[in-house]
C-alpha cells in the first residue's frame, strides 16, 4: 500500500507545522483552560527536579542481575518531566520552566545510548552487550522515541531556545543526526523488515517516531527522500503480519504501539505530501485495525486479554479519537471521548506518557473531544466478532461477556493459551487471564516458559497426564467452527494438537457457547491414545475468592459475589491463592488472584456460569 504511494509522489514535500510553536500565542491562548491549569500544575512538581545521570553500572543493572525495572523508572522519569515542563512552558511562554528544558535537553543528549539495555544487540534474539556502543547507536524502541521527544521539543521552543543560546537546538540537531539519521539510512535493523522475518509493533512504533523526528526540524531534502521510502517499506512489512480483519495479535495494550503508531506515521505521510496518502483511511484493512480497540472493550477499564497484554490495558483518547476520525467511525468517536472523559487527568495529561507529541496531540484536541462526548449520545452498539487472523472469538449479552482464543501459541508476545476462555459479569473480571509480570531478562529468553504466567496451567485450560501446552505455530487450535445469534453465540474448537505427544490426546473438543440474558456454558471431552492414561486436572482462574460445595455430586463454585459455576463431572482438588506482588501485575489485580484445580472425571465436564 504505502510503498506503492511513495513511489507515485514526486513533488516536493510540504514542511511539517502539525501543531502550532510557541510563538503562535494565540493559538494556545484557545487551548482547553483545564488542560492549561493542570498542565501547569504538572510541570511545577517538576520545577526542582534534578535529571539523573544515567550511570554505565546503571545500564549493566539488566545484565548483571535481569532487572530492567531500575534502569527504566530513571530513564522514563526524566522524559515525563522534559514533556511535562515543555508543554507548561508553551502555554505560559514567560520563561519559568525554560531552565529545566535546557537541563533536561542536555542532560538526555549526554546520555550514552537512547536504547534500553535489554535492546542492546545488533542482531535480532541475540544476547545483549553489556553497555552501549556511542560510535555505532542501535535503533531500539526508545531510542527513536526519544529521538522524537527531542525534535518537538526543538520544534516547539526553537525561537525562545535561540534567544538563550543557539547551541541548544544545534545539539538536538547534531544528536538527532548521528544518532537517529544516519544509523537508520545506514543500517539494517530488524524491525525495518525485509519482507520474509515477522514483524511487529516494533516496526511501525520505531518508523512513526522516526518520521517525527525527521520531519519535525531536518531540512536535508536527500535525507529525508530516503528516510520517507524506507518509512514506507516497513509500514508495509508491518501491515503484512496483519490480516483483513486488523486483529492485533500482541492484544490492546500493544494496539496502543501498533495500530495508533501506523495512525501516526500516515498522519506524517500525508502531511507532507498535501494528502496523497489520505486514500489509506478509505482501506479496510486500516479502517479494521482503527476499530479493533473499541471491539475488545469489555467495559470501564477492562478489555480482552492474552499474550503478554493486560486486561488494564489503559484508557482510550485522543489518539484513538482521531483515528477514528479518519477512518469515519462516528462510534469509535463516542467511545474515545467517552474513555477520555473517564480517564480524567491520566487521558488529559498523560503524566506518564514518554512521547511529547502524544502530549502536544491532547493540548489541540482536548476541547474537541470534550465537546464529542457532551454532544454525541448515541447508544453504543458493541458487536459480537470473530477475528480469524487470531481465532478470537467475542460475544455478550446484557450482562455476561464471553472471549474465547482459538489460534496458535506462536502470537508476538505469546502465552501457551490456545483455547483459554475469559468470562466478565456486569462489566467485572470472573474467569481472567492473569497478564504478565514486569519485564526481566528471563522474559524474552530460552527460559521464558519456565515463568508461570505463560503456562497454560495459569490459564482457563487443563493440564493433561501432567503436560501442558506448548509454544510454536504448529501448537494450535483446529477445526474451528463460530456461530453468532439473537439468542446463543457459540465457537468450538479441537485442542488436542496444542499439547504435545506425550499428553497422549487424540482429541480434546472444547464449546464455549452464551446462552443470551441466561448463561455461559463450556464444554470439555478428551479421547486418550491409552485410557489408562487420562489424568486431566482443570484450572479456572479467578480474581474473587472461591467458595466450593458439593451439588448431587457436581461442583457450585461460587466465586465472590460476582457469579457462579456449576460443574458438571468434576472433583475439587484445591483452591490456591496467589500473592499479588509484582508491581505490573498489581495494576490490574488489586489483591490477591485464585487458582481452582479440578479433577475431570470421565474424560469429560460441563460449567455453566451463572
Amino acid at each position: 500500500m504505502l510503498t506503492e504511494l511513495s513511489e507515485s509522489f514526486n513533488n516536493d514535500f510540504k514542511d511539517f507545522r502539525p501543531y502550532p510553536t510557541i510563538a503562535d500565542r494565540e493559538a494556545w491562548a484557545s487551548v482547553s483552560e483545564v488542560w492549561k491549569q493542570k498542565t501547569i500544575a504538572l510541570a511545577e512538581s517538576y520545577l526542582d527536579y534534578k535529571f539523573p545521570e544515567l550511570s554505565a553500572t546503571d545500564f549493566m543493572d539488566f545484565i548483571r542481575t535481569g532487572n530492567r525495572i531500575r534502569y527504566e523508572n530513571l530513564y522514563f522519569e526524566k522524559r515525563y518531566a522534559l514533556a511535562a515542563l515543555v508543554l507548561a512552558e508553551c502555554v505560559e511562554d514567560k520563561g519559568r520552566f525554560t531552565d529545566g528544558i535546557v537541563n533536561g535537553i542536555f542532560s538526555i543528549c549526554e546520555e550514552s545510548g537512547w536504547l534500553l539495555p535489554p535492546h542492546n544487540s545488533y542482531i535480532r534474539d541475540t544476547p545483549q552487550l553489556p553497555l552501549p556502543d556511542i560510535t555505532h547507536p542501535v535503533l531500539d524502541l526508545f531510542a527513536c522515541e526519544t529521538g522524537a521527544v527531542l525534535a518537538t521539543a526543538s520544534y516547539l521552543l526553537s525561537e525562545r531556545l535561540n534567544e538563550i543560546s543557539p547551541f541548544i537546538t544545534k545539539r538536538v540537531e547534531y544528536e538527532l543526526e548521528r544518532r537517529i539519521y544516519i544509523p537508520y539510512i545506514n543500517e539494517h535493523f530488524w524491525w525495518m523488515g525485509n519482507g520474509t522475518e515477522p514483524m511487529n509493533n516494533w516496526t511501525i512504533w520505531c518508523t512513526q517516531n522516526v518520521l517525527l523526528s525527521s520531519f519535525l526540524i531536518s531540512k536535508d531534502k536527500e535525507y529525508l527522500k530516503k528516510a520517507f521510502r524506507k518509512a514506507c517499506k516497513s509500514a508495509d512489512y508491518f501491515l503484512n503480519e496483519y490480516g483483513d480483519d486488523g486483529c492485533c495479535d500482541e492484544g490492546a495494550q500493544y494496539y496502543r504501539h501498533a495500530g495508533l503508531c501506523l495512525f501516526g506515521a500516515i498522519e506524517v505521510l500525508n502531511a507532507v505530501t498535501d494528502g496523497h496518502f489520505g486514500s489509506l483511511y478509505d482501506e479496510d484493512k486500516v479502517k479494521n485495525i482503527a476499530s479493533y480497540i473499541m471491539n475488545v472493550h469489555v467495559d470501564g477499564e477492562y478489555y480482552v486479554n492474552f499474550a503478554d497484554c493486560s486486561p488494564v490495558a489503559g484508557r482510550s483518547g485522543v489518539r484513538e479519537y482521531l483515528f477514528a476520525k479518519r477512518t469515519c467511525n462516528s462510534e469509535m468517536m463516542q467511545y474515545a471521548a467517552e474513555d477520555f472523559i473517564a480517564g480524567k487527568d491520566e487521558t488529559l495529561l498523560l503524566p506518564k506518557e514518554s512521547n511529547l507529541y502524544y502530549r502536544l496531540q491532547n493540548a489541540f484536541t482536548a476541547s474537541e473531544i470534550s465537546e464529542y462526548s457532551k454532544n454525541e449520545q448515541s447508544e453504543k452498539s458493541y458487536r459480537d466478532i470473530f477475528y480469524p487472523s487470531v481465532g478470537l472469538f467475542i460475544t455478550r449479552d446484557n450482562s455476561l461477556y464471553l472471549a474465547a482464543k482459538a489460534g496458535d501459541n506462536d502470537d508476538s508476545h505469546n502465552h501457551n493459551d490456545t483455547g483459554s476462555i475469559t468470562v466478565y459479569k456486569n462489566g467485572k473480571p470472573l474467569l481472567i487471564d492473569v497478564g504478565v509480570e514486569n519485564y526481566t531478562k528471563k522474559t524474552f529468553s530460552p527460559e521464558r516458559y519456565d515463568i508461570w504466567t505463560m503456562q497454560s496451567a495459569y490459564h482457563n485450560l487443563p493440564t493433561v497426564n501432567g503436560y501442558m501446552q506448548k509454544d510454536g505455530a504448529d501448537f494450535c487450535a483446529q477445526n474451528v467452527d463460530y456461530s453468532f445469534g439473537t439468542s446463543e453465540s457459540k465457537i468450538s474448537m479441537e485442542l488436542s494438537s496444542a499439547y504435545p505427544t506425550e499428553a497422549g490426546l487424540t482429541s480434546f473438543f472444547r464449546s464455549a457457547r452464551l446462552c443470551k440474558d441466561k448463561e455461559i456454558i463450556i464444554e470439555d471431552s478428551y479421547l486418550f491414545s491409552d485410557p489408562d492414561k487420562s489424568d486431566v486436572i482443570l484450572s479456572l482462574m479467578t480474581y474473587e475468592p472461591v467458595t466450593v460445595s458439593e451439588v448431587n455430586s457436581n461442583l457450585l463454585l461460587k466465586i465472590g459475589n460476582l457469579g457462579s459455576l456449576f460443574i458438571e463431572g468434576v472433583k475439587l482438588i484445591d483452591t490456591e491463592t496467589i500473592p499479588i506482588t509484582d508491581s505490573r501485575l498489581s495494576i490490574c489485580w488489586k489483591h490477591e488472584i485464585y487458582r481452582t484445580l479440578i479433577s475431570v472425571t470421565d474424560n469429560r465436564s460441563v460449567i455453566h456460569i451463572l
